[in-house]
């Protein structure tokens, strides 16, 4: 066993190991999103198919295959963004939505939903996230994901520092090949925040990054937590693909998660996302005439 692990570890000195240089590439696009991203709007299309009765609960987070049992509960179009917390003192990016339609009928203007959002982005605290979640949560959503579509924001060149990452395998991906990593999380404090009533913990996680070989571009983040609620085993899984935007940062193209209970696939959310525009040169917030200006 030593010796084999020997020769592992003194294989990149006879041929060179490009993970360092593929990684050091995510993270200049990691940092790129965080710095571009709060300047940029999408619209987010939700599906989310569940096992009839499931409870609800919010999960905000930093495969099981689809059961026959799962039916469409809901479908939700909202304006999407993201921004830091005022009040936190990591100034991490979170996501913000407000709904648009529910199922295809209309909840509020797309021109209010941008303003309740620039207000939710104005005052950015905790409480106000927490109401738009609950918002969100309310029309009928069970098992709710936020935040996988920022997952890339780990592997910053500072986010890596807490990170264990090891070459893993290669695959294509679309028609690009691409260089697999297995990563955890290695530092205390991360993981995906689970909210039950008053209640807050932090589960580690851990899944796979797939990286184009060609120049270091991001192109699927997988991960996972697990965790033990009153004797039954919860799992979270999501996968989340990246696509280069017009504007030259990468961003999330969809993400489909899992809420896995003792085994079971329980829901299923599918998250879409459209072009993302910048507020700067693709969108002119304008409040509606019946409020005051």
């Amino acid at each position: 066993m030593l010796l084999l692990l020997a020769a592992w570890l003194a294989a990149p000195a006879m041929a060179q190991d490009p993970s360092p240089s593929l990684l050091s590439r995510v993270a200049d696009h990691a940092e790129l999103l965080a710095q571009r991203a709060p300047s940029a709007l999408a619209e987010e299309t939700l599906e989310q198919r569940r096992v009839p009765g499931a409870g609800a609960r919010i999960r905000i987070g930093k495969s099981a295959s689809p059961s026959p049992e799962l039916r469409l509960g809901r479908t939700i179009v909202s304006e999407y963004t993201v921004a830091p917390l005022k009040d936190s003192e990591s100034k991490d990016l979170v996501e913000f939505r407000q709904v648009i339609s529910v199922d295809g009928r209309p909840v509020q203007s797309t021109e209010s939903a941008r303003h309740a959002l620039s207000l939710g982005i104005q005052s950015a605290a905790e409480r106000a996230r927490k109401r738009m979640l609950e918002d969100f949560a309310r029309h009928g959503l069970v098992d709710v994901a936020t935040d996988y579509a920022l997952i890339l924001l780990l592997f910053t060149n500072r986010g890596q520092e807490q990170l264990t990452i090891l070459p893993s395998d290669e695959e294509i991906v679309g028609a690009d090949d691409a260089a697999v990593f297995s990563w955890s999380q290695s530092a205390p404090g991360g993981g995906e925040l689970i909210f039950a009533g008053k209640q807050a913990a932090r589960i580690p996680l851990a899944g796979k990054l797939w990286v184009r070989k060609s120049d270091g571009l991001p192109l699927r983040i997988s991960v996972w937590a697990a965790q033990s609620v009153s004797g039954r085993s919860i799992r979270d899984e999501a996968t989340i693909d990246y696509v280069m935007s017009p504007h030259g940062f990468v961003v999330p193209a969809a993400v489909v998660h899992h809420h896995v209970v003792d085994g079971e696939l329980r829901t299923e959310n599918q998250y879409r996302y459209g072009p993302f525009r910048l507020f700067s040169t693709d969108i002119r917030i304008r409040f509606p005439s019946s409020e005051p200006q």
